[in-house]
């Protein structure tokens, strides 16, 4: 009698867990950011200002704080000196250019002149040859001069690009947010030392979040990538919040079983990570248990 009441009680565990297993999810796994940003330093100094907190949500662009550029400010002065020392030749430059200019008018019209003689034998060849000779040597100094202007002007441009670069890396100094987002974790605080590099802290955007889950083999074929599921997790002890989400990634690999194992009977029960991607209204937070189910 013993024996029959242990089989029904057992026959009866097993129906209960077989229509449990009906509402069971198919993968179970944790909610993750989506798009995580580690925002470092891009320049060397003092951080003079950083005023943010873990948690703080932020928009983008915003100047978060600011690294010391005394440095920098005075290297700008510098080249700005050099440029205008550089400018100062090229308006004396400029100015004898002008003269050249002029004095070769007067001696193309004085040419002009001394050809319509020697047209009528009133001017010899050798009158002839001089006004040519100096005509040639005007053109040739103007030449000469405009080389030199063009020197200049190519040594006025490199002090403008270093001049670009020195406000360029001021610009870096800024510590400026590069997303809309929610401030995750924050690595550096007012008065430490930035190098290029270092991370400052670290933010996603949470209106979108990652439910990273596992999957067995078995139902792997029964998922694809941009495919729609259910997600679940806990509105309670006893119910759950349902909302949609998209399949963004299914692994190639299985996980938790040795490579070694080949049987159709051990294949089938491996485990294969997903990500599902969901829209979060704020009451999913990171590191939250969260399930799935395929929608046939």
């Amino acid at each position: 009698m013993q024996k029959i009441f242990i089989s029904l009680s057992l026959l009866t565990f097993i129906l209960t867990a077989c229509s449990k297993n009906d509402d069971l999810s198919d993968g179970y796994g944790n909610f993750d950011a989506h798009a995580e940003v580690i925002v470092s330093a891009q320049a060397t100094g003092e951080i003079l200002s950083f005023d943010i907190n873990e948690g703080d949500h932020l928009n983008r662009g915003k100047i978060l704080g600011q690294i010391d550029t005394i440095d920098l400010h005075l290297k700008k002065i510098v080249l700005v000196r050099q440029k205008e020392s550089i400018a100062s030749q090229l308006k004396d430059i400029r100015a004898t250019i002008a003269v050249q200019q002029q004095q070769l008018e007067i001696n193309l019209t004085n040419q002009r002149r001394i050809q319509n003689l020697y047209k009528n034998q009133a001017a010899t060849q050798k009158q002839l040859d001089d006004i040519n000779g100096l005509v040639d040597l005007n053109k040739k100094q103007i030449s000469a001069t405009r080389a030199k202007r063009d020197g200049i002007l190519s040594k006025m441009q490199s002090v403008d690009a270093q001049i670009a670069q020195v406000n360029e890396a001021i610009d870096k100094c800024s510590i400026k947010n590069p997303i809309n987002g929610t401030v995750l974790v924050k690595y550096a605080e007012k008065g430490e030392l930035a190098t290029p590099g270092k991370p400052l802290y670290k933010i996603a955007n949470l209106q979108t979040l990652e439910l990273k889950a596992y999957i067995i083999g078995s139902d792997l074929n029964r998922l694809k990538i941009g495919k729609t599921v259910k997600v679940y997790y806990d509105k309670n002890k006893k119910e759950n919040f349902s909302i949609p989400g998209t399949v963004t990634w299914i692994s190639s690999q299985a996980e938790f079983t040795p490579k070694t194992i080949q049987t159709k009977e051990e294949r089938v029960n491996l485990v294969y990570a997903v990500k599902i991607l969901v829209d979060n209204d704020g009451s999913i937070k990171i590191g939250m248990p969260g399930e799935f189910k395929i929608v046939d």
